[in-house]
Protein backbone atom coordinates (compact mmCIF):
# COMPACT_ATOMS: atom_id res chain seq x y z
CA UNK A 1 0.00 0.00 0.00
CA UNK A 2 1.52 3.56 -0.87
CA UNK A 3 1.58 5.95 2.12
CA UNK A 4 3.48 8.80 0.39
CA UNK A 5 1.58 12.11 0.26
CA UNK A 6 1.02 13.91 -3.16
CA UNK A 7 3.38 16.91 -2.46
CA UNK A 8 0.71 19.09 -4.47
CA UNK A 9 -1.88 18.37 -1.65
CA UNK A 10 -1.96 20.47 1.17
CA UNK A 11 -3.97 19.97 4.32
CA UNK A 12 -7.23 22.22 4.54
CA UNK A 13 -8.38 23.91 7.60
CA UNK A 14 -11.91 24.83 8.11
CA UNK A 15 -12.27 28.37 9.74
CA UNK A 16 -14.95 29.33 12.17
CA UNK A 17 -17.63 32.32 10.61
CA UNK A 18 -17.54 33.99 13.57
CA UNK A 19 -13.21 34.17 13.31
CA UNK A 20 -14.07 35.04 9.43
CA UNK A 21 -16.25 37.75 10.65
CA UNK A 22 -13.89 38.73 13.14
CA UNK A 23 -10.89 39.07 10.37
CA UNK A 24 -12.90 41.11 8.26
CA UNK A 25 -14.04 43.47 10.37
CA UNK A 26 -10.28 43.92 11.52
CA UNK A 27 -9.08 44.44 8.02
CA UNK A 28 -11.65 46.94 7.38
CA UNK A 29 -10.93 48.76 10.66
CA UNK A 30 -7.30 48.80 9.71
CA UNK A 31 -7.57 49.99 6.52
CA UNK A 32 -9.67 53.24 7.86
CA UNK A 33 -7.16 53.48 10.66
CA UNK A 34 -3.96 53.62 8.06
CA UNK A 35 -5.88 56.77 5.79
CA UNK A 36 -6.04 58.61 9.02
CA UNK A 37 -2.09 58.21 10.23
CA UNK A 38 0.39 60.83 9.09
CA UNK A 39 2.74 59.55 6.88
CA UNK A 40 6.50 58.36 7.46
CA UNK A 41 8.73 61.59 7.00
CA UNK A 42 10.19 61.93 3.94
CA UNK A 43 13.92 61.74 3.76
CA UNK A 44 15.32 64.86 2.17
CA UNK A 45 18.23 64.87 -0.12
CA UNK A 46 19.74 67.93 0.18
CA UNK A 47 22.07 67.70 -2.45
CA UNK A 48 19.14 67.85 -5.03
CA UNK A 49 16.99 69.07 -3.31
CA UNK A 50 17.14 73.17 -3.16
CA UNK A 51 13.81 74.09 -0.95
CA UNK A 52 11.27 72.55 1.66
CA UNK A 53 8.28 73.38 3.56
CA UNK A 54 7.88 72.42 7.06
CA UNK A 55 4.29 71.07 7.81
CA UNK A 56 2.52 69.23 10.62
CA UNK A 57 0.10 66.14 10.18
CA UNK A 58 -1.82 64.66 13.04
CA UNK A 59 0.29 66.67 14.86
CA UNK A 60 3.86 65.68 13.40
CA UNK A 61 6.35 68.11 12.12
CA UNK A 62 7.96 66.90 8.89
CA UNK A 63 9.74 68.69 5.88
CA UNK A 64 8.54 68.15 2.07
CA UNK A 65 10.23 69.00 -0.49
CA UNK A 66 9.06 71.66 -3.03
CA UNK A 67 9.31 70.49 -6.05
CA UNK A 68 8.19 73.94 -8.26
CA UNK A 69 10.26 76.92 -6.96
CA UNK A 70 8.85 80.38 -7.02
CA UNK A 71 12.04 81.98 -7.37
CA UNK A 72 12.16 85.28 -9.54
CA UNK A 73 15.47 86.09 -11.21
CA UNK A 74 17.67 88.42 -9.05
CA UNK A 75 18.16 90.49 -12.40
CA UNK A 76 14.43 91.67 -12.36
CA UNK A 77 14.83 93.13 -8.90
CA UNK A 78 14.85 96.64 -9.18
CA UNK A 79 14.09 99.47 -7.09
CA UNK A 80 16.33 97.88 -4.09
CA UNK A 81 19.39 97.85 -5.02
CA UNK A 82 20.83 98.89 -1.36
CA UNK A 83 18.61 96.05 0.62
CA UNK A 84 19.99 93.63 -2.78
CA UNK A 85 23.62 94.53 -2.09
CA UNK A 86 22.98 94.38 1.63
CA UNK A 87 21.30 91.01 2.10
CA UNK A 88 23.70 89.59 -0.77
CA UNK A 89 26.84 90.60 1.23
CA UNK A 90 25.30 88.58 4.08
CA UNK A 91 24.43 85.41 2.69
CA UNK A 92 27.91 85.64 0.98
CA UNK A 93 29.57 85.47 4.49
CA UNK A 94 27.41 83.19 5.21
CA UNK A 95 28.49 80.65 2.74
CA UNK A 96 31.75 81.00 3.32
CA UNK A 97 31.54 80.30 7.22
CA UNK A 98 31.92 83.86 8.46
CA UNK A 99 30.01 85.90 11.15
CA UNK A 100 26.51 87.00 9.19
CA UNK A 101 23.83 87.95 10.78
CA UNK A 102 19.78 87.07 11.02
CA UNK A 103 18.14 89.12 8.66
CA UNK A 104 14.89 90.71 9.23
CA UNK A 105 13.22 92.59 6.22
CA UNK A 106 10.39 95.03 7.04
CA UNK A 107 8.33 97.81 5.53
CA UNK A 108 5.87 98.14 3.01
CA UNK A 109 3.77 95.87 1.20
CA UNK A 110 4.40 94.39 -2.15
CA UNK A 111 7.77 96.08 -2.30
CA UNK A 112 10.16 92.90 -2.81
CA UNK A 113 10.84 91.42 0.72
CA UNK A 114 9.76 88.24 0.38
CA UNK A 115 10.82 87.92 -3.52
CA UNK A 116 14.17 89.34 -2.63
CA UNK A 117 14.84 86.05 -0.17
CA UNK A 118 13.70 83.89 -2.40
CA UNK A 119 15.81 85.47 -5.32
CA UNK A 120 18.88 84.32 -3.40
CA UNK A 121 18.17 80.68 -3.81
CA UNK A 122 18.49 80.38 -7.55
CA UNK A 123 21.79 82.77 -7.15
CA UNK A 124 23.77 80.87 -4.78
CA UNK A 125 22.18 77.53 -4.75
CA UNK A 126 25.30 75.88 -6.43
CA UNK A 127 27.75 77.04 -3.25
CA UNK A 128 25.22 75.18 -1.06
CA UNK A 129 22.65 77.44 0.07
CA UNK A 130 18.90 75.39 0.38
CA UNK A 131 15.85 77.17 2.16
CA UNK A 132 13.58 75.90 4.48
CA UNK A 133 10.05 77.70 4.81
CA UNK A 134 8.17 77.80 8.25
CA UNK A 135 4.51 79.49 8.42
CA UNK A 136 4.37 81.59 11.86
CA UNK A 137 2.17 79.11 13.74
CA UNK A 138 5.02 76.81 13.52
CA UNK A 139 7.78 78.73 14.74
CA UNK A 140 7.30 76.73 18.37
CA UNK A 141 8.83 73.95 16.33
CA UNK A 142 12.10 75.58 15.76
CA UNK A 143 14.60 73.88 18.32
CA UNK A 144 13.34 70.38 16.49
CA UNK A 145 13.63 71.79 12.91
CA UNK A 146 17.27 73.22 13.66
CA UNK A 147 18.14 70.08 15.12
CA UNK A 148 16.81 68.28 11.68
CA UNK A 149 19.15 70.58 9.67
CA UNK A 150 22.46 70.67 11.97
CA UNK A 151 23.94 68.10 11.06
CA UNK A 152 22.89 68.45 7.13
CA UNK A 153 25.17 69.13 4.19
CA UNK A 154 25.03 73.01 2.92
CA UNK A 155 23.84 76.04 4.72
CA UNK A 156 20.06 76.54 5.49
CA UNK A 157 17.97 79.61 5.26
CA UNK A 158 14.71 79.61 7.70
CA UNK A 159 12.98 82.13 5.89
CA UNK A 160 9.33 83.08 7.60
CA UNK A 161 6.91 85.14 5.35
CA UNK A 162 4.45 87.67 6.42
CA UNK A 163 5.91 87.86 10.38
CA UNK A 164 3.42 89.50 12.58
CA UNK A 165 2.01 88.39 16.46
CA UNK A 166 -0.84 90.00 18.28
CA UNK A 167 -1.42 90.58 21.77
CA UNK A 168 -0.60 87.91 24.12
CA UNK A 169 0.90 85.72 21.20
CA UNK A 170 3.03 83.44 22.80
CA UNK A 171 4.16 81.98 19.33
CA UNK A 172 7.12 84.62 19.32
CA UNK A 173 9.18 83.26 21.93
CA UNK A 174 10.46 80.36 20.15
CA UNK A 175 12.01 82.90 17.65
CA UNK A 176 12.75 85.28 20.39
CA UNK A 177 14.84 82.51 21.53
CA UNK A 178 16.53 81.03 18.72
CA UNK A 179 17.51 84.43 17.59
CA UNK A 180 19.38 85.24 20.82
CA UNK A 181 18.25 83.99 24.11
CA UNK A 182 18.94 80.25 24.83
CA UNK A 183 21.85 78.70 25.77
CA UNK A 184 21.42 76.40 22.47
CA UNK A 185 21.62 78.95 20.05
CA UNK A 186 21.44 78.38 15.79
CA UNK A 187 23.86 75.76 14.50
CA UNK A 188 26.64 77.25 12.37
CA UNK A 189 24.59 76.62 8.61
CA UNK A 190 21.45 77.99 9.77
CA UNK A 191 20.52 81.59 9.25
CA UNK A 192 16.28 82.96 9.69
CA UNK A 193 15.00 85.57 7.26
CA UNK A 194 11.77 86.80 7.81
CA UNK A 195 9.80 89.38 6.09
CA UNK A 196 6.99 91.33 7.92
CA UNK A 197 5.04 94.90 6.94
CA UNK A 198 5.74 95.43 10.87
CA UNK A 199 8.93 97.12 11.96
CA UNK A 200 8.74 95.78 15.18
CA UNK A 201 6.40 92.69 13.96
CA UNK A 202 3.77 93.77 16.54
CA UNK A 203 0.84 95.98 16.74
CA UNK A 204 1.91 99.32 17.99
CA UNK A 205 -0.98 100.94 20.20
CA UNK A 206 -1.10 104.89 20.80
CA UNK A 207 -2.20 104.01 24.49
CA UNK A 208 1.56 102.49 25.08
CA UNK A 209 2.70 105.61 24.16
CA UNK A 210 1.11 106.91 27.25
CA UNK A 211 3.12 104.35 29.48
CA UNK A 212 6.59 106.23 28.51
CA UNK A 213 8.13 107.57 31.06
CA UNK A 214 10.46 111.20 30.97
CA UNK A 215 13.47 110.52 33.25
CA UNK A 216 16.10 113.13 33.39
CA UNK A 217 15.31 114.79 30.24
CA UNK A 218 15.51 111.09 28.17
CA UNK A 219 12.29 109.17 27.45
CA UNK A 220 12.19 105.61 28.22
CA UNK A 221 9.43 103.41 26.67
CA UNK A 222 7.12 101.55 28.64
CA UNK A 223 7.26 97.57 28.97
CA UNK A 224 5.14 96.52 26.59
CA UNK A 225 6.77 98.83 23.79
CA UNK A 226 10.26 97.75 24.99
CA UNK A 227 9.07 94.04 25.18
CA UNK A 228 8.26 94.57 21.30
CA UNK A 229 11.25 96.32 20.01
CA UNK A 230 13.50 93.45 21.80
CA UNK A 231 12.64 90.81 19.31
CA UNK A 232 13.14 92.87 16.55
CA UNK A 233 16.23 94.54 17.90
CA UNK A 234 17.47 90.69 18.19
CA UNK A 235 17.61 90.54 14.21
CA UNK A 236 21.30 91.56 13.49
CA UNK A 237 20.78 92.83 9.64
CA UNK A 238 16.92 95.28 9.21
CA UNK A 239 16.06 96.37 5.60
CA UNK A 240 13.50 98.56 5.37
CA UNK A 241 11.61 98.68 2.29
CA UNK A 242 9.38 101.91 1.20
CA UNK A 243 6.60 102.97 -1.67
CA UNK A 244 8.44 103.53 -4.84
CA UNK A 245 7.96 106.84 -6.63
CA UNK A 246 6.76 107.04 -10.20
CA UNK A 247 9.75 106.77 -11.82
CA UNK A 248 11.22 103.72 -10.17
CA UNK A 249 8.16 101.80 -10.40
CA UNK A 250 8.21 102.42 -14.21
CA UNK A 251 11.66 101.10 -13.84
CA UNK A 252 10.46 97.98 -11.86
CA UNK A 253 7.67 97.60 -14.63
CA UNK A 254 10.30 97.39 -17.78
CA UNK A 255 12.36 95.25 -15.86
CA UNK A 256 9.62 92.56 -15.16
CA UNK A 257 8.83 93.10 -18.91
CA UNK A 258 11.93 92.61 -19.86
CA UNK A 259 12.28 89.31 -17.75
CA UNK A 260 9.15 88.27 -18.80
CA UNK A 261 10.49 88.49 -22.97
CA UNK A 262 8.74 91.33 -23.81
CA UNK A 263 9.77 94.56 -25.48
CA UNK A 264 10.78 97.61 -23.34
CA UNK A 265 9.08 100.91 -22.88
CA UNK A 266 11.08 102.73 -25.47
CA UNK A 267 10.11 100.42 -28.05
CA UNK A 268 6.51 100.01 -27.07
CA UNK A 269 5.84 103.70 -26.67
CA UNK A 270 4.35 106.02 -24.26
CA UNK A 271 0.88 104.38 -24.47
CA UNK A 272 2.51 101.43 -22.73
CA UNK A 273 3.91 103.62 -19.78
CA UNK A 274 0.08 105.07 -19.09
CA UNK A 275 -1.12 102.01 -19.11
CA UNK A 276 1.51 101.02 -16.36
CA UNK A 277 0.68 104.12 -14.24
CA UNK A 278 -3.72 103.53 -14.86
CA UNK A 279 -2.51 100.18 -13.57
CA UNK A 280 -1.19 101.40 -10.25
CA UNK A 281 -3.96 103.98 -9.94
CA UNK A 282 -6.34 100.99 -9.84
CA UNK A 283 -4.43 98.98 -7.53
CA UNK A 284 -4.07 101.70 -4.58
CA UNK A 285 -0.43 102.04 -4.79
CA UNK A 286 3.20 101.65 -6.89
CA UNK A 287 4.69 98.26 -5.22
CA UNK A 288 7.21 95.71 -7.07
CA UNK A 289 4.27 93.25 -6.85
CA UNK A 290 1.83 95.30 -8.76
CA UNK A 291 4.63 96.51 -11.23
CA UNK A 292 5.48 92.47 -11.93
CA UNK A 293 1.00 91.92 -11.90
CA UNK A 294 1.12 94.85 -14.95
CA UNK A 295 3.98 93.26 -17.03
CA UNK A 296 2.72 90.15 -16.96
CA UNK A 297 -0.76 91.28 -17.99
CA UNK A 298 0.97 92.94 -20.55
CA UNK A 299 3.80 90.97 -21.88
CA UNK A 300 0.68 87.88 -22.20
CA UNK A 301 -2.02 90.57 -24.27
CA UNK A 302 1.15 91.37 -26.95
CA UNK A 303 1.64 87.47 -26.94
CA UNK A 304 -2.00 86.83 -27.56
CA UNK A 305 -1.85 89.75 -30.41
CA UNK A 306 1.03 87.55 -32.40
CA UNK A 307 -1.02 84.36 -32.17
Amino acid sequence: MDTDTDEDELPSYSINPELALLIARGNDLLARLDAWLPQAPQRIDWRSTLACRWHKQMGRGMLTAVTTLNCPPWAALSGIDAQKDSLDRNIRQFLKGLPANNVLLAGSRGCGKSSLVKALLPRHAKKGLRLVEVDRDDLIDLPEITARLENQPGKFILFADDLSFEPGDAAYKPLKAALDGSIAGLPDNVLICATSNRRHLMPEFFAENEAAQHLGGEVRPGESTEEKISLSDRFGLILTFYPFDQDAYLTIVENWIAALGGASLEKSGEETRTEALQWSIQRGGRSGRVAQQFARDWVGRQGLKRR
